[in-house]
């Protein structure tokens, strides 16, 4: 089988020191393994991705060298996709309209175990106690509220059974080929988003859409979206894909000790190139080779 890899950026800002790492990273273990490497526009943000950003995407991982395979996948070309895989779903009766808000959430959630969730404080929706009756659902959606759908991991597992507790994933350490076998806990993440009353898709959904779309065996990302694979792993199963290989890299950070984000102009490539910075310094600063 062959090695295909992906980088995968959102256009909602500029590249910066820690993109250039998990970029290259990709971009060698293809390279090294006479495989594919492929970029990947994760635009579905209508409200943050700006065209702009997303030239510059283009622009920094030329000037870095880097090579891809086309054509580039963009995300919010295929919004037809991601409804197909959100309706699998919904048939199913794995999803469910949540009505809840941002605010309502947190506070359901008061009371969950500080855990990776799908925000960055860490909250956790769990579901609810029970099924909003059919009635209700109606009126609601009548009077035009909004509503996120959900996947329920208590409907996920009634639905698998065994094969719940028998999810896995396999890790590859960074640096090493060393493999092992991590069992999938969905739990961790509870009832993720998978899609908005005017958005068919979110992150979770799309990203392992397009994973297996494009033959994706080895995904190289931070360690930041390590809790991801419990609930993509349940997600590939439910919609009979399949699950590649995961490596999670170490997180850059500056001097002060602090990830680097897009917020910090000085330090994006763009703004490097422009100092005059060339591509091999970049590469000896994040502590890989040429």
């Amino acid at each position: 089988m062959s090695f295909i890899t992906r980088f995968a950026p959102s256009p909602t800002g500029y590249l910066h020191l820690g993109h250039a790492y998990s970029a290259i990273l990709a971009h060698d273990a293809a390279r090294e393994a006479g495989g594919k490497f492929l970029l990947r526009i994760e635009d579905i943000d209508a409200t943050r991705c700006r065209p702009e950003f997303e030239t510059a995407i283009y622009e920094d991982l030329a000037w870095l060298g880097l090579r891809w395979s086309d054509p580039v996948r963009r995300q919010s070309e295929h919004f037809d996709d991601y409804a197909a895989a959100l309706e699998t779903l919904r048939k199913l009766g794995v999803v469910y309209r949540c009505f809840l808000t941002r605010k309502e959430i947190a506070a359901a959630s008061l009371s969950a175990p500080h855990e990776p969730g799908e925000a960055p404080d860490g909250v956790i929706y769990r579901g609810p106690a029970q099924r909003m009756s059919g009635e209700e659902e109606e009126s609601r959606i009548a009077r035009g509220e909004t509503f996120a759908w959900r996947l329920s991991i208590k409907y996920s597992q009634d639905l698998l059974g065994e094969d719940f507790a028998r999810l896995v994933f396999v890790e590859r350490d960074e640096g090493s080929n060393t493999e092992r076998a991590i069992t999938a806990r969905p739990e961790l993440l509870g009832d993720v988003i998978l899609g908005r009353k005017d958005t068919p898709t979110s992150y979770h959904l799309s990203v392992v859409h397009d994973d297996a779309l494009q033959g994706i065996t080895c995904i190289i990302r931070g360690q930041d979206l390590r809790a991801s694979n419990h609930i993509h792993v349940l997600l590939q199963k439910l919609l009979g894909l399949p699950t590649p290989v995961y490596m999670h890299h170490h997180l850059l950070t500056g001097p002060d000790g602090k990830r680097y984000a897009k917020r910090d102009r000085s330090l994006t490539l763009a703004a490097l190139r422009e100092a005059g910075v060339s591509p091999a310094e970049i590469r000896a600063r994040i502590g890989l080779s040429v």
